[in-house]
């Protein structure tokens, strides 16, 4: 069959070994981002060895959450954590020396964070749920964050979150209870502490998968979806979008890992 894609895709790395979850991100990331699927390929770095990547084959990269967290103590990590961890933290040298486009939902905080330089510790973790976030004024002025309000509701729940950025990262957003919800480097790599990639939907989906990884107390999963549809998070996919409107790129070549 005829290749007909006319843009490089993109290129989805995810760590969830839970294959409902896995699934749900990928389809969530087609969905909000706007993305056909020939426009997206999926690399789930939890089942098989990254490789090497060659940025030149891709528009940009999404890289998804899940419950690793590279402040977790190392004799706690899996192998596979460990392996995962060396790989990403590998190619996020790359994309930081490259500026190549980037976007980290939540692990990105800690991936990205872990190679600039910034302080990753479980200070600012946050409950599931919905969060009040806040643009800083270099966010209000950022293009990703252009049909964004200057407060807005999204989702999110994590362990580990960023104390304190470098001087060569620009603080994009906070809310009350975590200072860092978003950062660039550079002029094209992003890290959100929230997920853009995530709706009510998708948050139900992930509560039911990870009700038993310490995030909250099992019996409030219920209530936890109640109070997410309650809010308001149709803002962040915004951001998803904007970053595939604007780093998709003319198709060269065949896309793939080498």
């Amino acid at each position: 069959m005829e290749n007909t894609r006319t843009h490089r895709p993109f290129l989805l790395l995810s760590i969830r070994a839970e294959p409902q979850a896995a699934d749900d991100e990928e389809s969530s990331v087609l969905r909000l981002g706007g993305l056909a699927a020939t426009d997206l390929c999926t690399l789930n770095v939890s089942r098989q060895e990254l490789g090497h990547v060659d940025l030149d084959d891709w528009s940009g990269i999404i890289l998804g959450g899940g419950p690793f967290n590279v402040s977790d103590p190392t004799p706690t990590k899996t192998e596979t954590q460990l392996r995962v961890e060396n790989e990403l933290l590998d190619l996020m040298s790359r994309v930081v020396d490259a500026d190549f486009p980037f976007l980290g939902c939540c692990y990105g905080v800690g991936t990205l964070g872990s190679v600039i330089g910034a302080r990753i510790d479980r200070t600012y973790g946050e409950p599931v749920g919905a969060v009040g976030i806040t643009l800083t004024s270099d966010g209000r002025a950022d293009p990703l964050f252009a049909d964004v309000p200057d407060t807005f509701d999204a989702y999110g729940g994590h362990k580990e979150a960023a104390s304190t950025l470098p001087e060569t990262a620009l603080r994009l957003a906070f809310s009350p209870t975590c200072p860092v919800q978003a950062f660039r480097v550079g002029e094209n790599v992003y890290a959100t502490q929230f997920h853009p990639e995530l709706d009510a939907a998708g948050l139900a989906t992930r509560i039911d998968v990870y009700r038993d990884f310490g995030y909250f107390a099992p019996e409030e999963a219920d209530s936890l979806k109640v109070a997410a549809r309650a809010r308001d998070a149709r803002y962040p996919a915004a951001i998803l979008a904007r970053f595939v409107q604007r780093y998709r790129r003319p198709r060269s070549g065949e896309a793939g890992l080498r």
